[in-house]
């Protein structure tokens, strides 16, 4: 491409002054496109057709100044980006910081000479092109980053799934008992923000890490025998005792995978899901007693989850309840085995849990 071909940057000589106007253009115009601009209100005027690569701008202007040229300036978003150098016979220290302090990239004193005033502005165009560039490389990079974030959540996603599965394999009576209580998980979350309930505590939680761990809430259970996990009846107190480490086994596991990973909001979650959801508010529960908010909200809301999906499921020793018996079984433990603002929660919402249980037959076609 020859140089007369070449795309010239435009510049805006903004001076109230014809004869300043007059040299400038004679200085700049064999290099770029000129458009010399006798006052701030018409710089606007031609700001509404051209948009330039770097605007000239003389402080000393009557009616409208250059400070407050440059203050319109930064303040639109369609001119914000626009490099601005202020051009004025005034040398002193103030008026230079308050001209660098509203945006401007540079500060000539004039007169200046031709070379100088060429040089300057090719150094800042130059930087102004280099800033484009970093911009659209972030903007990239940001995607990038976007769509692998995107790829780890889609295999993670995979792997919580298959370990779900692997958990309901074993443990068959269960049926869809991990999904169901991830949904149970979303509802009462729902409600909490809508009312503005324990928002400090949740503002502190990634609570879509929250709702994903739940799946993993009971993978303790891998480590306990077939002889506990799948006999047909009641548990004797030893093998009860056997049972209920999966809670702290669960949460060992999940332990040493964070160890071996970066900082990980979902397997922080899922620790804390795994290994509290069997406490309970009066200090009664397991592994290690905890009691009202020390336990924290996600072992809170999932021991509601899992209780009330336990008490409306068939198992070897018990045969399902109704929604109704659940529904008051969940709150007579109020303020003993659950959280009792919580359970305020659950009662609002009891009624979609209930279509949960109804809808559940879907939930392994929407989790393949």
């Amino acid at each position: 491409m020859t140089n007369k071909h070449k795309v010239r940057h435009k510049i805006m000589f903004v001076d109230d002054n014809t004869t300043n106007l007059d040299i400038g253009r004679s200085m700049l115009k064999d290099h770029y496109e000129v458009y010399p601009i006798p006052s701030g209100a018409k710089l606007f005027e031609v700001l509404e057709r051209v948009t330039p690569s770097l605007i000239l701008l003389d402080i000393l202007m009557p009616e409208m100044d250059g400070y407050e040229v440059i203050k319109r300036l930064k303040g639109d978003s369609r001119w914000e980006e626009i490099p601005v150098v202020f051009l004025t016979s005034k040398a002193d220290e103030m008026s230079e910081l308050e001209g660098l302090s509203l945006g401007a990239i540079d500060y000539i004193t004039k007169p200046f000479s031709s070379p100088l005033l060429l040089q300057r502005i090719n150094n800042h165009l130059l930087m102004s092109a280099q800033k484009k560039e970093l911009k659209k490389y972030a903007e990239n990079l940001e995607e990038m980053v976007k769509e692998k974030t995107q790829e780890v959540t889609a295999l993670q996603n995979a792997v919580i799934f298959t370990l779900a599965d692997m958990l309901e394999y074993r443990d068959d009576e269960t049926g869809s008992h991990v999904l169901r209580t991830q949904r149970y998980l979303e509802l009462m979350i729902e409600e909490m923000l809508s009312t503005g309930t324990y928002a400090e505590e949740l503002s502190q939680v990634n609570l879509e890490s929250v709702v994903q761990s739940a799946l993993l809430h009971d993978i303790g259970k891998i480590a306990i025998s077939d002889s506990i996990l799948r006999k047909p009846g009641p548990l004797t107190k030893d093998e009860f005792e056997e049972m209920k480490k999966h809670a702290k086994l669960g949460a060992e596991a999940i332990e040493r995978i964070a160890a071996k990973t970066m900082d990980n909001d979902f397997l922080h979650h899922a620790k804390n899901i795994a290994g509290t959801h069997h406490e309970k508010w009066d200090g009664s529960g397991y592994p290690d007693g905890l009691s009202g908010l020390e336990i924290p909200i996600e072992g809170r809301l999932m021991a509601i989850a899992d209780v009330y999906d336990a008490i409306i499921s068939d198992r070897p020793y018990k045969k399902a309840m109704s929604h109704d018996e659940a529904k008051k079984l969940i709150q007579d433990g109020k303020g003993k085995h659950f959280d009792p603002v919580l359970v305020d929660i659950f009662l609002k919402v009891a009624h979609k849990f209930e279509l949960v249980v109804t809808n559940s037959s879907n939930f392994k076609k929407i989790a393949s």
